[in-house]
């Protein structure tokens, strides 16, 4: 006997720097007893084996080689991921500045970014998930039943961003902004997968909305999907 059984939902949550997507894939994914796996997170690895090996993040066959050679596990924690780089936890240290920037310009190469895709994929295959990132609506997962674009005006991501680091480094307001504006640039305007909303993601502007504001609003879209789901098909 066989009976119709749903695929595993899939949460798409996409948007750039300092949005918030991460913590607010954490609490949904807490929430609906999903998998939060942090693409950013994977892509902070990267950026660190690199860093590791003093290996050029912009030379791309030199990280086309050294990602043969690299390993990336996420772990579910209470909030957010454990994140392990070759058998060796490095979730505080990929939050470090030298880090975040260097994930910037490992991630603008095609190569690297079809070798994550790869990746995302099978861990997102068997599985109900919450992905966040840059491209999971458009390009890792084009057919996830629910997409968010999660964008905030760039003045109150930068200053997220900056209360976000906290006092070490003491770094001004002013140049986490230019840095954070320069990522936009790239992430935008790179040639594979840049940042923009996929055609059938809800976009939800956070710029005058609190976080507990944000994460009601994604709630109430994946409930309603699931029970658009539940409910039975017209005679």
């Amino acid at each position: 006997m066989t009976t119709n059984q749903s695929p595993p939902l899939v949460v798409a949550i996409d948007g750039p720097a300092g949005a918030g997507k991460s913590t607010v894939a954490a609490r949904i994914a807490a929430r609906f007893g999903l998998l939060n796996l942090e693409t950013g997170a994977m892509y902070r690895a990267f950026a660190l084996k690199a860093i590791q090996t003093d290996s050029d993040v912009d030379d791309r066959e030199e990280l086309g080689r050294l990602a043969l050679k690299t390993r990336i596990r996420l772990l579910p924690a209470a909030l957010g991921n454990r994140v392990y780089l070759d058998d060796v936890e490095v979730t505080k240290r990929i939050r470090e500045a030298d880090v975040t920037a260097a994930a910037s310009r490992v991630s603008v190469h095609p190569g690297i970014r079809q070798w994550m895709v790869s990746m995302q994929r099978q861990l997102g295959a068997d599985c109900g998930v919450v992905m966040e990132g840059r491209d999971i609506g458009t390009t890792v997962f084009p057919n996830a039943e629910v997409k968010i674009f999660l964008d905030a005006a760039a003045e109150v991501r930068g200053q997220r961003r900056y209360q976000q680091n906290g006092p070490n480094p003491p770094v001004a307001a002013e140049s986490v902004l230019e840095e954070l504006r320069e990522r936009d640039r790239r992430d935008r305007t790179r040639a594979e997968s840049p940042l923009q909303p996929a055609a059938d993601a809800v976009i939800i502007d956070s710029t005058d909305l609190s976080l507990d504001q944000v994460v009601a609003r994604v709630e109430s879209i994946i409930t309603a999907r699931l029970a658009a789901r539940s409910s039975p098909h017209p005679q």
